[in-house]
């Protein structure tokens, strides 16, 4: 019996070559992109689930300021974690992680900058599940001098030599021992270190060598008295079933016991699993972007699946009497149903080996496209198993409905012509291609939304001029910085020069201890402190709405420019000349300038206080021309090897750095770009098909009317108009379900387009005509025959 169902559907499929390559095509397509968008969210979702104490590892952060500036910290003190683990019973261990960025390591003649270097616990290797391949998990760092570094690292430095043991020197005289290799970190890990020191050799030179203090007052003896430098992220690992909400009562209180002038500082507990897709306080981080791919991947292979059983079902009349007699001869409606079971599984396989085998040729495409590490590794079997069940689903609704239809015939009716209504009808397919179409419309609405938005950022005005600016950290340049900026500015291609205290693309520093006239007790005000000098306001071109700007004299040092911000979240009339204080200095504001971006447009502008402090100002920024950057960047290079010997010059451009902060959107934009253009596509054969299918059984009346006097005009009419209505119906239903989904996804920015009725149009008027181009091609050639030939065909 099986022998016999596979050869029957065999020679079906092999005997309908145009219908069997549209379905085949179509479902071929609609599996890749389905399923590249479900290994994406599968990926997405993984994040740090490879840490078999991940459900009980929590990230500690605080809450920060009020009104305007109230956010989450994520970065805390350092005492925290060892009183927590001295105090608290619910709290099994802990480890701190303090980044430093990114520094250079030098190996005999060959130096390195590397990133994400930083100082940790030993308590990292056992909290988390990371791997060491060399060394010892419970004492990863001897002494202070120790240095754990990734496999890849060991690799570049050392070949296939015996790492551990071997010495490396941190900067310029820095001399640090390998005492362990690390595995490399898994691609969706949240924490990524590529070379790690112990916290206790940062204690031992910031606190106990440099007896550290403040303005020469309240000097600190330890890391673990250190209750002013929020710089350490801090993970706890709790005890099953932890009561979160107690556990933050609980560190609120030692750190208000032990700092008073703090209060209230709210501590939160983020789960590690939520990291990566959720923010602090449980809010979208990434969240939905995951489940809108998971919803398009899923109407992606909806669209598929509705051209199989649109073309299943239109064609189920002319396999009327092919069943029947089937039926006559004794067939029982469960064979049949199998029949057409065995049909569509053996086409459905035939198109899911074209889409395994075509996801094998365009993974690294895929992956360099979307930034992604995937792969179809046959061990890896979450990823099998989200393939699997895809398939079994994408089968299932493709498959079901057509063979129950096909089975259902009443054979004397069939035998006689008479298969014209019931579940066969036309009702059903045209709703099946008004949900396609509605699907199409709804991602080209959001494809152009996407694009817009990120225009409008690309485009928007942000407060100063970060064109052909060229920026890096300038080590031991700063030393003799006015040296250095008098040559560059006799350099070809160098505009300007100027220094600041941070990166001005994303200014993550904040301070909360301020105060200024008329403060209300209950504010806690976090400002954005931008350490500058006198050049760096007319360097990047930045407006002052009143007062006046850094000049470089002495009396700068204790004067403030705030932001239109910050004026307004202190509630200062009249702010220019009022009296306010930056942590131990008190000075006057001088100036207030109009506010600039210097975060992602995600945020609201936060308030930010220009200080004139030229020492604490480690950053260079040199205007070039654009034209002759080259030349800049040589000149600049050739300052830094004076001063920095050997290290190599790691610069970007200020355009580079603020269009990382959005690469994460251009990757959804350009996902959503393909996907949607791919839905059209695989739309548009299932309605080609459609169409022919139409023409097909019309084929005695076009040649009626055409002997009648009907032109090819209105043959293409009578064939397209009941298409297109449908397409009008999708727009319809399109349009507001696409506004609302992407008005909640324009939530996520503080400064965004408005969505304008001409999205709408274009998105329904190009979705109309590519369908009536789909359309009119076979209208086009149904008209075109002789009616003579049509008739007689009959």
């Amino acid at each position: 019996m099986i022998k016999n169902y596979l050869k029957t559907a065999w020679r079906n499929i092999t005997n309908n070559k145009f219908y069997t390559a549209i379905n085949v095509t179509g479902l071929t397509f609609g599996l890749v992109v389905g399923l590249f968008m479900l290994l994406w969210v599968q990926d997405e979702l993984s994040f740090d689930k490879f840490n078999k104490k991940g459900p009980e590892i929590y990230r500690i952060a605080i809450v920060g300021g009020t009104d305007v500036s109230k956010q989450m910290l994520n970065y805390i003190i350092a005492p925290v974690a060892t009183f927590a683990k001295n105090e608290l019973p619910e709290v099994k261990d802990g480890v701190r992680i303090m980044n430093i960025g990114n520094t250079s390591f030098k190996y005999k003649d060959k130096i390195f900058i590397e990133q994400n270097i930083a100082f940790t616990d030993p308590s990292y290797f056992s909290v988390f599940d990371f791997h060491l391949i060399k060394g010892e998990a419970k004492n990863p760092f001897p002494d202070n001098n120790s240095v754990v570094i990734t496999q890849t690292l060991a690799k570049k430095y050392f070949g296939n030599d015996e790492p551990v043991g071997k010495t490396i020197t941190l900067g310029q005289k820095d001399v640090l021992k390998v005492t362990g290799v690390v595995d490399d970190y898994p691609a969706n890990s949240s924490i990524k270190c590529n070379a790690l020191l112990p916290l206790s050799r940062f204690n031992q030179q910031a606190y106990i060598k440099d007896a550290r203090s403040y303005n020469g007052t309240n000097r600190i003896s330890s890391m673990d008295a250190d209750w002013i430098n929020f710089g350490f992220e801090t993970y706890l690992l709790l005890k099953p079933n932890t009561n979160i909400a107690q556990l933050e009562k609980k560190l609120q209180t030692i750190h208000e016991r032990n700092k008073p002038d703090d209060a209230p500082v709210p501590y939160m507990a983020q789960p590690l699993l939520q990291m990566h897709l959720y923010k602090t306080d449980g809010s979208n981080g990434g969240i939905e972007t995951v489940r809108t791919f998971a919803i398009v991947a899923i109407l992606i292979l909806v669209i598929a699946c509705i051209n199989y059983v649109n073309l299943s079902t239109a064609r189920s009349m002319l396999r009327a009497k092919e069943v029947s007699m089937r039926k006559i001869i004794g067939a029982g409606k469960f064979q049949l149903f199998m029949q057409f079971m065995v049909e569509t599984t053996m086409l459905f396989l035939i198109a899911t080996v074209f889409a395994v085998g075509l996801m094998y040729v365009l993974m690294p495409f895929y992956n360099s496209f979307s930034g992604k590490q995937l792969e179809l590794a046959i061990t890896n079997y979450e990823v099998w198993v989200y393939i699997a069940l895809t398939l079994a689903g994408t089968l299932a609704a493709s498959s079901i409905y057509p063979a129950l239809l096909l089975s259902s015939f009443e054979p004397l009716k069939a035998l006689k012509g008479r298969v014209t209504a019931g579940i066969g009808n036309a009702a059903f397919r045209k709703v099946l291609v008004v949900l396609q179409f509605t699907i199409s419309i709804m991602l080209i609405i959001g494809t152009l939304i996407i694009g817009k938005q990120l225009k409008y950022i690309h485009e928007k005005n942000l407060g100063y001029d970060k064109e052909n600016v060229l920026s890096f950290s300038m080590q031991d340049m700063q030393k003799h910085y006015d040296a250095v900026k008098a040559e560059l500015l006799k350099q070809p291609g160098v505009l300007a020069v100027s220094r600041g205290g941070t990166n001005i693309i994303d200014n993550n520093g904040w301070t909360g201890d301020a105060d200024w006239e008329g403060k209300s007790p209950k504010a806690n005000l976090l400002f954005h402190p931008v350490f500058v000098d006198k050049d760096f306001i007319s360097f990047f071109k930045m407006k002052m709405k009143d007062g006046s700007a850094f000049t470089g004299v002495v009396a700068d040092s204790t004067h403030y420019i705030l932001n239109e911000a910050a004026v307004s979240a202190m509630g200062l009339k009249d702010p220019v000349g009022k009296t306010i204080r930056i942590q131990k200095t008190r000075g006057t504001v001088i100036g207030v300038m109009k506010d600039f971006h210097f975060a992602s447009m995600r945020k609201k502008i936060e308030p930010s206080v220009l200080i004139y402090n030229p020492d604490n100002c480690f950053r260079i920024y040199i205007k070039t021309t654009g034209r002759d950057a080259q030349k800049a960047i040589a000149a600049a290079q050739r300052s830094w090897k004076q001063y920095n010997n050997d290290m190599p010059l790691a610069y970007s451009f200020l355009d580079e750095n603020f269009d990382m902060l959005y690469k994460a959107d251009e990757r959804t934009g350009s996902l959503f770009n393909l996907f949607s253009a791919l839905a059209i596509v695989i739309s548009c054969m299932g309605l080609f098909g459609l169409a022919t299918y139409s023409a097909q059984v019309k084929t005695r009346e076009i040649g009626i009317r055409k002997v009648l006097g009907s032109s090819v005009a209105g043959i293409v009419r009578l064939l397209a108009t009941e298409f297109i209505v449908l397409i009008i119906i999708s727009i319809f239903i399109a349009v507001p379900v696409a506004w609302y989904a992407m008005d909640k996804w324009l939530q996520d920015y503080a400064y965004k387009i408005s969505i304008t009725a001409w999205v709408f149009v274009l998105a329904g008027g190009g979705a109309t005509l590519i369908a009536l181009a789909t359309i009119s091609v076979q209208s086009i050639k149904a008209a075109l025959i002789n009616p003579v030939k049509s008739l007689r065909s009959e």
